[in-house]
């Protein structure tokens, strides 16, 4: 009887919770929060007033999720016919107020946000999206369907990202930037159109990259942005570069993009500010 007075204390009494939801018995539940069926939420996560999570919705452990947000509610892709579709979320996340994260679209689809992000008030994330892990994404920001963001991306405010885009690895994107394309890992994007305008070095060095390595990515950046060279042309030279990690990862990912918009499931690389370098 302890355990399940325990475990009252930490729902509050307003709030309603499906009979079939599970929860951890740590998990803590504010007021008017409502916690619909097919939901599972970890050990140490707390849910705060009026928040909203629909299932099929799987949460990790140690997640802080603010008032208002909107969690699991069904896709608004027209293509949505029902069905069951996922939100998936990791460990330790903070979902700050007003945050929407939709279900996928397709039967046994998931939009998936990993472990340790940071989404700040009014952030929508919408259905079939991917965010890694260390991702801080600022107030009023919206994810269209099927944007993947890779892992340590900062992402200012009041700004949207189409659908389809992929954004790299450690870059940073400007507030109130439109981002129509791809935005290339380690370098900082902003500007109305958008163009990538420098490497990230803030970021890299957080990140604990080495100076060595920063170095050899920098003339990589150099030759991919300045050598006034047809993008594929700078691409090749790459291979000439040392064996670095973020060096190749950069040259994939440029790659990729390119050669995704034959397909139509990628949308092609951001240009440079000073050469829109062309992929062919």
């Amino acid at each position: 009887m302890a355990g399940v007075a325990m475990l009252m204390t930490r729902i509050h009494p307003t709030a309603v919770v499906h009979p079939s939801a599970e929860l951890d018995p740590t998990v803590q539940i504010g007021p008017y929060a409502i916690i619909g069926e097919n939901v599972k939420i970890g050990a140490g996560t707390t849910v705060g007033a009026h928040a909203i999570i629909e299932g099929p919705t799987i949460i990790g452990v140690g997640n802080q999720i603010f008032p208002g947000a909107a969690i699991g509610l069904e896709s608004q892709d027209l293509k949505y016919k029902g069905g069951e579709t996922w939100v998936k979320i990791g460990d330790y996340n903070r979902i700050r107020e007003y945050v929407t994260i939709n279900r996928a679209t397709g039967i046994g689809e998931a939009t998936t946000i990993g472990d340790r992000n940071l989404l700040m008030a009014y952030v929508h994330v919408a259905h079939n999206c991917t965010i890694e892990d260390n991702v801080k994404i600022a107030n009023a920001t919206s994810l269209a369907g099927d944007v993947y963001v890779e892992s340590e991306a900062v992402i200012s405010g009041v700004l949207g990202i189409h659908q389809f885009v992929r954004v790299g690895r450690l870059s940073m994107i400007g507030g109130m930037t439109r981002i129509q394309r791809d935005v290339p890992p380690f370098t900082i994007v902003e500007g109305t159109p958008a163009r990538v305008r420098a490497l990230n070095f803030v970021g890299l060095e957080r990140a604990g990259y080495a100076a060595e390595e920063m170095a050899i990515l920098k003339k990589a950046f150099r030759t991919v942005y300045y050598s006034h060279k047809t993008l594929n042309q700078a691409l090749d030279d790459l291979d000439l570069f040392p064996n670095y990690e973020s060096v190749q990862h950069l040259q994939r990912f440029l790659r990729l993009s390119i050669d995704g918009k034959k397909d139509n499931n990628r949308r092609g690389p951001i240009p440079g500010k000073s050469v829109d370098n062309k992929s062919d």
